[in-house]
């Protein structure tokens, strides 16, 4: 982490490591088989231009608080023989979770924390100027970001609740009553939160949700 001593610790899972690697040579990245073997020296060599993406996307982020230039010391496959940082440091650890197709798994970043506290003065300075409100152009921005993301659509009848016992009696030709009105609307939940009411519909032979409120936690 020039021109600051000290080195910090990036880490790829196995598990998104070899999906990378089929997309990069032209496969779809749906990896269903796991993997626990190392890393070929054809494969490294591919993997370094996926480092130099990440370590300029690093050089980026860092960019507004100061110039760090990000270079790779050395590589090694097995963590615990990694001989970076002293027992007793102090480290700033970030995971993120990244999703390639069906698989998941994580990145994480250890950054030495003299590294932070030799830097503390510049966040100080980088908030005290970002104190103002985002820009038309920054939020229509962060939209375009997010627009692409999946999210997950659920309707559910919020019924009653039954035992854990009732439920290990229920048998077939068994009715449960639900209570629920055919004309009251269904609750439509966007991520496991409630966000609108309305009605399962049909648009030709799929079935279809049709939003009719938004809806509001203060009524």
């Amino acid at each position: 982490m020039k021109p600051y001593e000290g080195n910090a610790v990036l880490e790829i899972n196995n598990t998104l490591v070899f999906p990378i690697l089929e997309m990069l040579l032209g496969g779809s990245g749906k990896f269903a088989s796991k993997m626990n073997r190392e890393i070929t020296e054809i494969e490294q060599s591919i993997l370094d231009g996926l480092y130099r993406i990440i370590l300029h996307d690093l050089h980026s982020a860092w960019q507004a608080v100061a110039t760090l230039d990000f270079t790779i010391e050395s590589h090694e496959t097995e963590p615990q023989l990694l001989q970076i940082l002293a027992p007793n440091e102090a480290v700033v650890a970030v995971s993120l979770e990244v999703r390639i197709g069906d698989n998941s798994g994580m990145m994480n970043l250890g950054v030495p924390s003299i590294v932070i506290k030799m830097l503390r003065q510049k966040f100080d300075q980088q908030w005290s100027v970002r104190k103002t409100e985002s820009t038309t152009a920054e939020r229509d921005r962060i939209l375009r970001l997010i627009r692409p993301a999946a999210m997950l659509v659920d309707a559910r009848l919020q019924g009653p609740t039954l035992a854990f016992s009732d439920v290990m009696e229920i048998e077939a030709g068994d009715i449960l009553t639900f209570d629920y009105p055919v004309d009251k609307p269904v609750d439509l939940l966007v991520n496991s939160r409630l966000k609108y009411h309305g009605h399962v519909a049909t648009d030709g032979r799929k079935r279809a949700f049709r939003v009719e409120e938004l809806y509001n936690p203060l009524k």
